[in-house]
């Protein structure tokens, strides 16, 4: 099931994204969350008709540093014997479409497509990595946007990472995927700039689950930005960044000046 969040003429609601190809509908959720099981209002939209919003307002987002050697070889360092996580706030999401604005005081911001993990209704810590799956809503898009010059002076990544927009998730939640090996690809204003697969992550969905929840409680909702593959590059004001990967769709977003 793709479950996505819109804003329709009534309000916001959660949906379920039904069809193929340019014949979408979104059939609206009667529940105000989007854990299942389902029941279903009988209200429907075509999808052109609304706007897709971010799939989730998590409560929390980490994120995996250096999950695939490529791009770490490209930042000029070495792959991580453990996961190397940070996060981002909640004030960075925003969804498909909506613009990533550029911040005055930084001269170098870059796009990282990745595969993100969407945490499921129950409250955990300390999930083995061979149940890591039992536990997770599903799976979406997100583009880990990253003031590179402010990553590099301040050593850390809070302030580089934690811009307003500078975490488009989206366009959905994909509940049934294996995330095993999918295709992970950016394009920026049509050009390839980053072609991977998941398949090359350094430590794979369950590893990461695993240790994260023993380092934090995962709550419904939290999401989990599992890394990017090499390619990653500056974006200016005017551009269009897309993020497709394999199973779940594309994620597309502007670029503009704050």
């Amino acid at each position: 099931m793709r479950i996505a969040r819109i804003a329709h003429p009534d309000g916001v609601a959660f949906v379920a994204v039904e069809g193929a190809g340019d014949d979408l509908t979104a059939a609206e959720i009667a529940d105000q969350h989007p854990f299942g099981p389902h029941t279903f209002t009988g209200r429907r939209w075509p999808l052109a008709d609304v706007r897709l919003l971010a799939p989730m307002l998590p409560p929390k987002i980490v994120c995996v540093g250096r999950n695939y050697a490529d791009h770490a070889a490209e930042m000029g360092g070495e792959a991580p014997a453990s996961p190397v996580i940070f996060m981002k706030p909640s004030t960075a999401v925003i969804g498909p479409s909506a613009a990533i604005r550029l911040p005055a005081d930084s001269a170098r911001v870059d796009f990282e497509g990745e595969l993100a993990l969407v945490w499921g209704p129950r409250p955990m810590r300390d999930v083995p990595a061979a149940r890591a799956k039992d536990y997770l809503l599903g799976y979406t898009i997100a583009n880990d946007v990253t003031a590179r010059d402010q990553q590099k002076a301040d050593g850390q990544y809070t302030r580089a990472k934690g811009h307003d927009t500078f975490c488009p998730l989206g366009p959905w939640i994909e509940t049934e995927l294996d995330p095993a090996d999918l295709a992970v690809r950016t394009d920026l204003d049509g050009e390839r700039k980053q072609d991977g697969r998941t398949a090359q992550m350094i430590h794979d969905v369950g590893t990461l689950v695993e240790f994260i929840s023993r380092v934090m409680t995962l709550l419904p909702g939290d999401v989990i930005l599992t890394g990017t593959p090499a390619g990653v590059g500056p974006i200016r004001a005017g551009q269009t960044v897309s993020v497709t990967i394999e199973g779940i769709g594309t994620l597309t977003n502007s670029v503009a000046n704050r």
